[in-house]
């Protein structure tokens, strides 16, 4: 269920109401100026099924053969989103074939006939500007073969939603849903007869929340990467698109695609997808690399620190560690208790993963997903490192977390290492979470320490009153290293060591120094592209905190007859959506 809305929300979906009917009795554009080369990037499987009648939007499958998609039940505000923001159109245009432009051209009359005088969920500014992309990027797709007289409709319902846009883009949150909304006008600006005024306000405006949304070092509040790769598409299809129309986009705009391309870089992990913190999935297949080529931005930070992550990377490992603390107020209402976790990739292959953000599972996966214990990280107490708020204005957003989370990366005898601390721990057991990672130069070895320490007099006093309170029986810890469905996993030599084949023939070994208790237990993988969490396992290292310091160490290893290069041409099966 949706939380019910506060008054501000009610007032903007009013004024959205008003300005929507409005924007129909406007004037509409009579022709096409130009039309940017499509470049969203579509799934030809998803196209099949949407063929088929199996709808898949926000986790949930339909099955519907003969239902037009505005007759399906969307009780989800994140249904309906998917939905009117037209996303499933570069699905269609990716299969391409006669059937699939009918289902495009019958659903989108049937739009304009339904929502066309500004009635409906799909008039918010985000979601207007995502329609108005790919409308203006299909529009061939879907005017070939019909009547000559079927463009002036189409036509007329995109100056409207233009004119919509032009009155209503300030109401957009900040960040993505306001850089959709941006260059969703910029594109409609730039295509349609007679919209040609609004392309240097909304120019305008994006330089500016380039300049208060883009940090120095190419990141968002959010430190969503996936968000990032977003408004980094968004900005590079709008600049292309204006020098395409002999125009040239903004410094501030460059600026920003400059900044944010070395950022994506370093929380790129090896097989080419994004690090998943803070709510972000991997990405869609491809769009990361596209966008990248399409930017001609090279290069990653020096230092790799990037948006609050460092990046250790060798060989053929990457290892990607959330590194700072996570983000504060209203840019916290996805965030999670993530401090410390990282994810490593070898090849093409995730190894060590983060469960992921549970938001298409609903909000139960969604708060699971949030939690600490959903990260591969040190967990004290069965609690995570930052809570969600208590106050119903704010249900969503993350306090008491982590403020002081000191790092270095630097080099070490046979690699490079990372150090970093954080204070989450600190008000409830007076502990510091301590952890130090090293990757080999071969990128065939990741050895690993975690401490929990009680440095100042003040941070004793609070752990003896922690130890009181469980009668000196310790605090209990683990370490949890959530892995990928693909691994298959197995405790060996006798209970010391965990075993680890990779689907491309690697093997890795885990280990550790015998101070925690290992365990292999069950675990989910929360991946946006399926209709369920899948099972997968994790490893454990449990113990307890007696003393003022607490070390644990572990490895991760290439078996010794594991090559050290592999040719990894299996690929991966094409699994249908619809798969548990």
């Amino acid at each position: 269920m949706s939380k019910p809305e506060n008054l501000s929300a009610r007032w903007t979906r009013l004024l959205n109401r008003v300005a929507a009917r409005r924007a129909a009795l406007s004037r509409p554009a009579t022709a096409f100026l130009s039309q940017p080369e499509p470049r969203t990037i579509g799934s030809f499987a998803r196209g099949r099924q949407l063929c088929a009648g199996n709808f898949v939007f926000a986790g949930r499958l339909v099955p519907a053969p003969e239902t037009s998609i505005w007759d399906l039940e969307a009780d989800d505000p994140a249904f309906a989103d998917e939905q009117h923001g037209f996303g499933w159109l570069d699905d269609l245009a990716a299969v391409g074939d006669a059937a699939a432009r009918t289902r495009a051209q019958d659903w989108l009359w049937d739009w304009i006939t339904r929502y066309g005088n500004g009635r409906g969920p799909g008039w918010t500014p985000d979601l207007t500007g995502r329609r108005l992309i790919r409308w203006i990027n299909h529009a061939l797709f879907m005017l070939s073969g019909s009547p000559n007289d079927a463009s002036v409709p189409f036509l007329r319902s995109l100056a409207q939603q233009t004119t919509f846009l032009a009155r209503r883009w300030q109401s957009a949150s900040p960040g993505l849903p306001r850089f959709e909304a941006l260059t969703g006008l910029i594109y409609a600006g730039l295509s349609l007869e007679g919209m040609q005024a609004h392309v240097a306000p909304a120019m305008a405006a994006l330089a500016r929340e380039c300049d208060s949304q883009i940090d120095e070092m190419g990141g968002l509040p959010t430190r969503n990467p996936e968000d990032l790769l977003e408004v980094f598409t968004l900005l590079t299809w709008a600049a292309v698109a204006l020098s395409e129309s002999g125009q040239s986009a903004g410094e501030a705009h460059w600026r920003a695609i400059e900044r944010i391309a070395p950022t994506l870089r370093t929380l790129r992990h090896a097989d080419g997808g994004l690090a998943r913190f803070h709510g972000g999935g991997r990405g869609l297949e491809g769009r990361l690399d596209s966008a990248l080529a399409t930017s001609g931005v090279k290069g990653r930070h020096a230092d790799g620190l990037a948006m609050g992550f460092a990046r250790l990377s060798a060989g053929r490992t990457s290892v990607i560690i959330d590194a700072s603390p996570p983000p504060t107020g209203a840019a916290s209402a996805g965030a999670h208790a993530s401090t410390l976790a990282f994810e490593l990739t070898s090849g093409r292959r995730p190894l060590i993963v983060n469960c992921g953000s549970g938001q298409s599972f609903g909000p139960e996966w969604r708060r699971a997903g949030r939690a600490t214990p959903s990260h591969s990280t040190l967990v004290l107490a069965a609690g995570s490192s930052a809570r969600l708020s208590n106050d119903p204005r704010h249900s969503d957003w993350l306090i008491e977390a982590p403020r002081k989370v000191p790092v270095e990366l630097s080099k070490a005898p046979d690699g490079v290492r990372f150090e970093g601390a954080h204070d989450g721990y600190l008000r409830s057991h007076g502990l510091t979470h301590v952890r130090r990672l090293e990757l080999t130069t071969d990128g065939r070895g990741l050895a690993g320490e975690d401490m929990l320490l009680a440095v100042a007099t003040s941070d004793r006093r609070r752990f003896d009153q922690a130890m009181d309170q469980v009668r000196l029986h310790g605090i209990d810890f683990d370490i949890r290293f959530h892995l990928h469905p693909d691994v298959d996993a197995s405790v060996d030599m006798g209970g010391a060591a965990v075993s680890l084949a990779l689907r491309s023939g690697e093997i890795w070994i885990f280990r550790n120094d015998g101070r925690a208790a290992l365990s292999l237990q069950p675990s989910v993988y929360l991946e946006k592209t399926r209709l369920k969490p899948r099972a997968t396992k994790q490893i454990v290292l449990s113990g307890r905190a007696m003393e003022y310091a607490t070390p644990i160490r572990w490895s991760l290893a290439k078996a010794q007859d594991t090559p050290i290069g592999i040719r990894d041409l299996t690929e991966d099966a094409l699994e249908p959506a619809t798969d548990d």
